[in-house]
């Protein structure tokens, strides 16, 4: 693996869904408060959720498909690239089903905790899986052009939700990660990032002053 292709953005984004992940456990086993409430209060939910959406559906529409492209006679390379569309295809109906309880007043606390519990492990192994297996892959044969239209892909997903989603992104990441983040954004966008779209998600305290310990 040579380490051609810039993977900033894709570990930032695994490490704040990691990050909100953490929020979710913590909130769905809280024993003061049924956790439905407590989670469907909570504005990282929708971050989250939004966030996990774009991400997987970049992948799924730019990532993958290039991917497989140039995995032509490599069987089992193949079989782990199904197994990371699988994987992604599982973790859907986890998030609609919690999404699903809890719009529901009558669900139980326990039923909100197994589902919470079972996204938190699925969402996690993914990412680990894909970490370990199929980015040193994409590193291996995916192209520089190919992997820029990734990137465009996603922040195009991204669009409108930006201001919400850029600082989701960033929050507590390192400034090595910041500034590479930022370097590209155009000076009206940094600008507003700065002065404008992180005040408001730090106001927005999207856990509700949970913090992880």
């Amino acid at each position: 693996m040579n380490d051609q292709l810039d993977m900033t953005v894709m570990y930032a984004m695994h490490h704040a869904l990691r990050r909100d992940l953490q929020h979710v456990a913590r909130i769905t086993s809280r024993a003061d408060r049924h956790p439905g409430e407590a989670l469907r209060a909570a504005a990282g939910w929708d971050l989250l959720k939004v966030a996990l959406h774009v991400h997987h559906r970049a992948e799924d529409d730019a990532l993958w498909p290039a991917l497989r492209g140039n995995l032509t006679g490599r069987p089992d390379d193949l079989a782990l690239l199904e197994a990371m569309e699988a994987e992604h295809a599982a973790l859907d109906p986890l998030v609609e089903a919690l999404d699903k309880a809890l719009a529901d007043p009558g669900t139980t606390p326990n039923l909100v905790g197994d589902l919470a519990d079972s996204l938190v492990t699925g969402l996690t192994g993914h990412l680990a899986h894909e970490e370990e297996a199929a980015l040193p892959l994409v590193q291996e044969v995916v192209t520089p052009v190919q992997w820029a239209h990734f990137g465009q892909v996603h922040a195009q997903r991204i669009g409108p939700d930006a201001p919400r989603l850029l600082p989701w992104l960033l929050d507590d990441a390192d400034e090595r990660t910041i500034t590479k983040m930022l370097a590209p954004l155009p000076g009206p966008a940094r600008h507003a990032y700065e002065h404008r779209w992180r005040p408001a998600y730090t106001a927005l305290d999207p856990w509700a002053g949970t913090p992880v310990a």
